[in-house]
């Protein structure tokens, strides 16, 4: 939902055409907004790829983070636990329980 929603604000659509050009103008600055997101990734990935020395940069931002966590910080070490997969939240919503059994069928 944007920011800013409020139900007072919203501008009922008086006709099909009108809908028509929301739709259109919508779809639009969505489109702008990914092609925006795509070259911000691709430049970040870029710089990433890099060199910084005898390492990447994805490599110098890897050994920081490493060090941070070991420094005590523990909100270094919960990134790197969730990015490893290990989140303790991830593991309970996926357990199944209450004897379900599944057959996948090809």
């Amino acid at each position: 939902m944007a920011r800013g929603y409020n139900q007072n604000n919203l501008q009922p659509v008086r006709s099909k055409s009108e809908a028509r050009t929301r739709g259109k103008t919508g779809g639009k600055k969505s489109g702008e907004a990914r092609r925006r997101k795509k070259e911000l990734r691709e430049h970040l990935e870029a710089l990433l790829d890099g060199r910084n020395g005898d390492m990447t940069t994805a490599e110098a931002l890897t050994m920081a983070l490493v060090e941070k966590g070991l420094a005590g910080d523990v909100r270094a070490f919960e990134v790197i636990r969730d990015t490893l997969g290990q989140n303790p939240k991830q593991v309970v919503e996926t357990e199944v329980s209450g004897g379900l059994e599944l057959i996948w069928q090809k």
